[in-house]
């Protein structure tokens, strides 16, 4: 079982003024007709894709997009991206600071996440992500070759899967060591001679006056409280998402060589990232 990251330093207290409870109330009031309200559309332009395409997804991803991107909006976040997304087939991997990086990393690429299974549970937010193609797995060991199976398959449908290496969220301020497992399903004879995986860089700017770690969530937090914080922040905050280039599964030897390389490149381009490791 992953062990949630845990800081050192307790949680920032969650303090919302009377101006906050008033951006609560208005931005939360928007964002859920938005996310629902997207959510109705997707699902009923769902009921004609899906006989038509089949598994491949031309017309729905654009509406998760446009959520996302609307999201930022509203929330009074400056979004950003730099790089290019990757469009051929291959994968997607990045660091993982919070729930906020659903938002970040669909707003500019067409993506599908690959995340546990007890997602799929969540209220909410477990219907946004099988409305939205999440591909769930399970930690049951005699579920492994047909999880195996699924990832291939999706991949080999032209699907961009992306998931979070860390294996857990942090406080936004570093990038932890990439767990390997999963990349092993990259080196199979139908994957590995034409796969590619670009690795993804998100890092988050906090509002003026706030902690760094402002947007982290992490551990044992409530996503209740941290939704609220989230909501209730004043303008000012930033989320910048930087694509690397891809790179080639064909040139690593095994999966912990994959892995290494594509953490030192995430963590190249996140800046505090960068400090901690030169220390």
């Amino acid at each position: 079982m992953t062990q949630a990251w845990e800081s050192d330093d307790a949680p920032d207290p969650v303090r919302i003024g009377p101006a906050g409870w008033v951006r609560v109330v208005l931005r939360g009031l928007v964002l859920g007709i938005v996310v629902f309200g997207g959510l109705f559309i997707l699902l009923t332009l769902r009921l004609i894709e899906r006989p038509l395409f089949g598994m491949a997804r031309p017309l729905t991803p654009h509406i998760t997009q446009t959520v996302c991107r609307l999201a930022f909006v509203i929330l009074g976040m400056r979004f950003s991206a730099t790089g290019t997304p990757i469009h051929e087939q291959g994968a997607v991997v990045a660091n993982h600071s919070s729930w906020l990086d659903i938002f970040a990393l669909n707003a500019a690429q067409r993506i599908y996440f690959v995340s546990k299974s007890e997602v799929a549970k969540w209220p909410g937010i477990g219907w946004l992500a099988r409305a939205t193609g999440t591909l769930f797995t399970e930690r049951n060991p005699s579920q492994a070759r047909q999880q195996m199976l699924n990832f291939q398959l999706r991949l080999l449908a032209g699907h961009q899967l992306l998931f979070f290496p860390e294996g857990t969220s942090t406080d936004g301020l570093r990038v932890l060591p990439f767990k390997t497992t999963l990349f092993q399903a990259f080196f199979t004879d139908e994957l590995r001679a034409e796969m590619r995986i670009q690795p993804v860089t998100v890092v988050y700017g906090a509002p003026a006056g706030q902690p760094a770690r402002f947007y982290g969530w992490w551990g044992d937090m409530d996503f209740g409280s941290h939704l609220l914080k989230t909501l209730s922040a004043a303008p000012g905050g930033t989320v910048l998402v930087h694509y690397h280039p891809p790179v080639a599964v064909a040139d690593f030897a095994n999966r912990k060589a994959l892995a290494a390389r594509l953490e030192e490149i995430v963590r190249s381009a996140h800046p505090t990232a960068v400090a901690q490791a030169a220390e």
